[in-house]
C-alpha cells in the first residue's frame, strides 16, 4: 500500500473493553454524589427554636443581680462621672473572667489579664492595668444571654457587638416569623425589658441597622445594652464596661416610650432589637 493510503487508512478497531469491576462502579457512584452534594452549596440554616417566658425572665433577674454586685453604678445619659477604675479591683477579677469564658475567641484577654491579676496579687505596677483591654461590654452581653440559657444557635456570642449583631440581623432575614430578636429602628419601636439597645461608636456613625450591611461585615465599633425598665420619659439600661464596671443608664425618651435621639458627640443609637423570648409559638405571654 502506498505510504500516502497508509498515513490515510483508519486505525483496526479496538478490542472491547473489559468490564469495570463492581468495586469500581461504586466508588464512582459515590464520587458523583460527593460532587453533587458540593455543587448543592453550604446546606440551609437551622430554624430557631421558641423559648418560654422564663428565659427573657431570668435574663432580666442576671442583669440586675450583675449590676448590684458591682454596686449599683447609675447615670443619666450624658452625665460625665469619675470611673473608679472598679475593673482593676483584683476582687472583681473573676467576674470579668467570667463574661470572657463566654465567647469562643477572647482575643487573648484571658492569658493577658492572668498575668496582670498575678502582678495585681504581687502589689506589681502591671496589675494596675487588670481588665482595661481589650474592651469586655460585648463579651457581658454575651455571658448574661448564655447565663440566661439562651443557645449559641439563637445568639451567637463574641468579643464584638458587630458580630453578634450581624447575626441577629441575619437570622431575622432568615427567619423572620420565629426569630428570637428583631432589629428595629429606634424612631419605630419604644424599647421594652429585654430588649437589646444597640449604638454606633465610630466617627461616621450609622443611624439606623439597614445600614450595616454596606459594611459586609467588617468590625465597626458598637455598644448594646440590656433594657431593664422603660417608663414615660425614660429607658434604662444595663451594660459592661461602663464607667470600667456593670452601670445602669437612664437615657430619655418621649411619652410613647421612643427614645430621643442621642445628643451631639454620644454614640449614635442605630436599632433596638426586640427581644421575642417568650412571646413566640407555643408561648403566649402578652408583652
Amino acid at each position: 500500500m502506498p505510504a500516502m493510503a497508509r498515513a490515510c487508512a483508519l486505525p483496526p478497531p479496538r478490542p472491547p473493553a473489559a468490564p469495570r469491576p463492581r468495586r469500581a462502579g461504586l466508588l464512582a457512584a459515590l464520587l458523583m454524589a460527593c460532587l453533587l452534594a458540593a455543587c448543592a452549596g453550604v446546606p440551609a440554616p437551622e430554624p430557631p427554636l421558641s423559648y418560654p417566658p422564663a428565659a427573657r425572665a431570668r435574663l432580666l433577674r442576671l442583669a440586675l443581680a450583675e449590676w448590684a454586685e458591682w454596686g449599683r453604678i447609675a447615670l443619666t445619659a450624658g452625665q460625665r462621672l469619675p470611673t473608679g477604675h472598679a475593673e482593676s479591683d483584683p476582687a472583681n477579677f473573676p467576674r470579668i473572667l467570667a463574661y470572657w469564658r463566654a465567647v469562643p475567641q477572647d482575643e487573648g484577654a484571658i492569658a493577658l489579664n492572668r498575668r496582670r491579676y498575678a502582678a495585681a496579687l504581687a502589689g506589681e505596677p502591671e496589675g494596675g492595668h487588670l481588665w482595661q483591654d481589650p474592651y469586655w461590654s460585648a463579651a457581658f452581653i454575651s455571658y448574661l444571654m448564655l447565663a440566661a440559657g439562651i443557645d449559641r444557635r439563637e445568639f451567637p456570642p463574641s468579643a464584638a457587638h458587630s458580630a453578634y449583631v450581624d447575626a441577629l440581623i441575619a437570622d431575622a432575614a432568615r427567619f423572620p416569623a420565629t426569630a428570637p430578636f428583631l432589629p428595629r429602628s429606634p424612631q419605630e419601636l419604644a424599647p421594652r425589658p429585654g430588649d437589646l439597645l444597640c449604638a454606633d461608636r465610630s466617627r461616621t456613625p450609622i443611624l439606623d441597622w439597614r445600614q450595616r450591611a454596606a459594611d459586609a461585615g467588617r468590625f465597626r465599633p458598637m455598644h448594646c445594652d440590656i433594657v431593664v425598665e422603660t417608663g414615660p420619659g425614660h429607658v434604662d439600661a444595663i451594660g459592661g464596661n461602663v464607667l470600667d464596671a456593670v452601670t445602669r443608664t437612664r437615657f430619655p425618651a418621649d411619652a410613647a416610650g421612643i427614645l430621643y435621639p442621642a445628643p451631639p458627640g454620644a454614640p449614635a443609637f442605630f436599632a433596638v432589637f426586640e427581644n421575642r423570648l417568650g412571646r413566640l409559638p407555643p408561648w403566649s405571654e402578652t408583652p
